[in-house]
């Protein structure tokens, strides 16, 4: 296995979308940056750790998970002091498209609404509805038991409802139930 070729396949594909994992975290864009580097550094050390037993994906999100929650616990976080919002993820280094891509996330009341949760309950939100991982394949990624991730479910789609009245930003409607059929 040439770790080069699959690390460099790694961050084409996934790339971006470990850059919103970290940024789900901590809300910062370069902070982000950093964690999302610190990643893919950390999977091409730990590559030869890989077994095959899940897929490369979920392998390279849990350490993703892992890494963020670790930087979340760390003495470095705890006392910086977190400024900027989900405007700081947008500056004039990103290109038309890009830019476009970020102020349209932005603008959502959903978005904002899901970054108030408690950090238990955004990932399952973020990793269900906006990655698209079935309740199985998260508590895979997260290492927890599927009745855990399922009251996490239930819990934090509750949580976001009552945010989104709150906010005047709808009444919640599809996050109070699961439609999708593969939880």
């Amino acid at each position: 296995m040439d770790r080069h070729r699959v690390i460099a396949d790694l961050m084409d594909r996934y790339g971006t979308e470990v850059l919103h994992l970290a940024y789900s975290y901590v809300r910062n864009r370069q902070t982000a940056e950093d964690l999302a580097q610190e990643i893919f550094i950390k999977c091409y050390e730990k590559l030869d750790s890989f077994e095959g037993n899940a897929a490369i994906e979920t392998w390279l999100y849990r350490v993703a998970v892992n890494h963020c929650k670790d930087y979340l616990k760390s003495w470095h976080h705890r006392k910086m002091l977190v400024t900027g919002y989900i405007s700081s993820f947008i500056t004039a280094k990103h290109s038309g498209a890009e830019r476009q891509y970020f102020e349209k996330w932005h603008k959502s009341e959903l978005i904002e609404a899901v970054f108030m949760l408690p950090i238990k309950y955004r990932e399952m939100i973020f990793l269900y509805y906006f990655k698209e991982y079935s309740q199985g394949e998260i508590s895979e990624i997260l290492g927890l038991n599927l009745s855990t991730v399922k009251a996490r479910m239930v819990r934090g789609r509750e949580l976001l409802k009552n945010l989104m009245t709150e906010r005047g930003g709808g009444d919640g409607e599809g996050f109070e139930k699961d439609k999708r059929s593969n939880a």
